[in-house]
């Protein structure tokens, strides 16, 4: 299959499900909707994974849309570091938290797995050498 545009790449696939995963959560317990900073910041982060996708791959380069897919990554990392905070706080319970967690781990590999297979092609054109 012909990737086209950013929604034909699997780990931005991956990455909508697992903010659909988090926005989810959220929505299940009154305490985590009203920590208005954590819940601001793991929405944000959830969120970050699928944006930074979608504007790497719009770039010209290889080299600029693995710049994107490291941020997309952090970000995988930085949800799961505030699920931790979540937990500890009682918003989720440790089956939800372990959910959530590998979605982030899947994503962040497949976008790892990404990043391997563009650091062996060459750069895209440009609009310029086009």
């Amino acid at each position: 299959m012909k990737i086209t545009r950013f929604e034909d790449l699997e780990c931005w696939q991956e990455a909508r499900k697992l903010t659909k995963m988090v926005y989810d959560v959220i929505k299940k317990d009154n305490k985590f909707q009203k920590d208005l900073r954590l819940r601001g910041q793991i929405q944000s982060s959830s969120g970050s994974v699928m944006a930074n996708i979608a504007e790497g791959f719009i770039r010209y380069s290889n080299k600029e849309f693995l710049q994107f897919l490291f941020i997309a990554m952090a970000s995988a990392s930085e949800v799961q570091s505030h699920l931790y905070i979540a937990l500890d706080q009682g918003y989720i319970n440790k089956k939800e938290f372990n959910k959530i967690y590998d979605q982030a781990d899947k994503t962040a590999r497949m976008i790892s797995n990404l990043i391997k297979y563009l650091r062996t092609k060459t750069t895209k054109p440009t609009k310029q050498t086009k």
